[in-house]
């Protein structure tokens, strides 16, 4: 893995897990600390959390094998759909990624879990290139975070995110 150097780093929300932050630019998560990070996926248990690091090192394939296996011993597990999601997404199947998470939507409506899957969608959508749809699902997730009461590094990581869709939609416009 590498991991970014850069001293503005600690303004960039967090991503969820140790070591890992959200790209302001990209809204794609980083390393930005390996130690810590394979500190935490040594004492971790969660399938998720390798799942997670192995896209972090631009390993689709090996995930997707990984997710496959933890979904056949776990199929309802949320952040296993999240990352299913998320193994589509960073393999450019853009439409699959989102009709995984609107889907997922439906099911977790009205509970705090829909502004995490929101906020999933948004980056799909950003990635995609689809500011628009990606500044709307930011702002439910923002909204729901808020209503909710949300840990603040959750709401700022919505603001920020929300705030990119924004700006790359101003700069289009």
């Amino acid at each position: 893995m590498t991991a970014v150097c850069n001293e503005s780093i600690s303004d960039w929300p967090t991503a969820g897990f140790p070591g890992v932050r959200m790209n302001p630019d990209t809204l794609l998560p980083v390393v930005v600390d390996e130690d810590v990070l394979e500190a935490a996926l040594a004492d971790s248990v969660d399938p998720a959390d390798r799942i997670m690091a192995l896209l972090l090192e631009g390993q689709a394939k090996e995930a997707a094998e990984l997710l496959a296996e933890a979904r056949y011993k776990d199929p309802e597990s949320f952040r296993l759909r999240i990352f299913e999601a998320e193994v589509h997404r960073a393999t450019n199947r853009f439409d699959r990624a989102t009709q995984l998470l609107r889907h997922l939507i439906s099911e977790v409506q009205g509970t705090h879990r829909e502004a995490i899957v929101h906020q999933y969608l948004g980056r799909a959508y950003f990635v995609s290139g689809n500011a628009v749809a990606a500044a709307e699902s930011f702002t439910k997730a923002l909204d729901l975070r808020v209503a909710f009461a949300a840990d603040a590094s959750l709401i700022y990581s919505s603001a920020v995110a929300l705030q990119r869709a924004r700006n790359v939609l101003e700069l289009a416009s």
